[in-house]
């Protein structure tokens, strides 16, 4: 594949991406994207599915009853990218690896965001925190941010992601109320959860998760040596043993569910996006959840609502 420069990518995600989001979602990103309030503006009672993080105990404590804050909205933005480069990102097809799918979608999300009149900054992270970009607005800001993931050293080898540690870096850079995307695949250790958990208290974090099909079913092609693109492990297998796919299918399906029931815990969206799937029909369908979900009345039952989230997040 020919090196591309940020200019030519940009170029390329306008024509195939952005001019077909802007014909199809018609202005409306904010079915993506909400302002943040900074003035108060009233206090009411609690009610079913409202944020618990706005809730005033001060006065919930006088009332004996819950009682929410209500905000004046602020429609700029500040966006931040929390991007996972490790090994495991470079998995993928001879067409599109999950690294390029990283690159293309911050690209499109950095630029919708700035032409806009908003600002987005990134956290570069590969086996360690390697770089923070401060957030700025406008177009340079996009391509200075392309070009750093073009740039970014691919790791042959590394430990097992720690994307605690990315989330840490997070929660000491961001000093005001952001929108953050944690772009990964979030294959590595495990206890992510609670640094996610202290994220979302002050910020609106949506998940991007970068899947390849071949992650989640093994094709029948029969022997071949499988390695770990983080620490190098190698084995044998064979694909022919329908008994070896069938526990690798029921293991990934563990794993997807362990992660639907984190990110739920911490009322965190997640977009999946596959090496073989089309970018701009997911951000759509995306849109489409998030603002049916704001929809939803008071009077749908708990295990309904949940069941509409878990839904979102197949």
């Amino acid at each position: 594949m020919l090196a591309q420069s940020p200019e030519r990518i940009l170029q390329r995600l306008d024509w195939t991406v952005l001019r077909r989001l802007d014909g199809i979602l018609q202005g409306d990103y904010r079915s993506l994207f909400r302002g943040f309030g900074l003035d108060l503006a009233d206090l009411r009672e609690y009610q079913f599915n409202d944020d618990i993080r706005y809730i005033d105990w001060n006065v919930t404590a006088r009332m004996q009853v819950p009682y929410v804050r209500q905000y004046l909205e602020d429609r700029e933005i500040t966006a931040w990218f929390l991007l996972d480069l490790s090994p495991s990102v470079d998995f993928g097809t001879v067409q599109t690896l999950k690294r390029n799918l990283l690159i293309d979608f911050v690209t499109v999300i950095a630029r919708l965001l700035t032409r806009h009149g908003n600002r987005v900054g990134a956290i570069l992270y590969s086996d360690k925190v390697e770089k923070v970009i401060p957030e700025r607005g406008g177009k340079l800001q996009v391509l200075r941010i392309t070009k750093e993931l073009l740039n970014h050293p691919r790791l042959k080898r590394a430990p097992l992601t720690d994307l605690g540690s990315l989330l840490e870096a997070a929660i000491r850079t961001l000093r005001r109320r952001s929108l953050v995307f944690i772009v990964s695949d979030f294959i590595g250790e495990p206890g992510w959860e609670r640094p996610l958990a202290l994220l979302t208290e002050r910020h609106e974090v949506l998940a991007v998760r970068l899947v390849d099909p071949r992650e989640v079913e093994l094709p029948d092609i029969g022997p071949i040596v499988l390695e770990d693109a983080e620490t190098g492990k190698q084995i044998y297998i064979d694909t022919h043993d329908r008994g070896f796919r069938r526990r690798f299918g029921e293991a990934a399906q563990r794993r997807e569910h362990e992660l639907n029931v984190a990110f739920a815990r911490s009322g965190v969206d997640v977009m999946g996006l596959s090496t073989e799937g089309d970018m701009s029909e997911e951000i759509v369908r995306f849109a489409a959840v998030r603002k049916q979900r704001r929809r939803i009345p008071a009077s749908f039952g708990k295990s309904r609502t949940g069941d509409l989230v878990l839904a979102s997040r197949r």
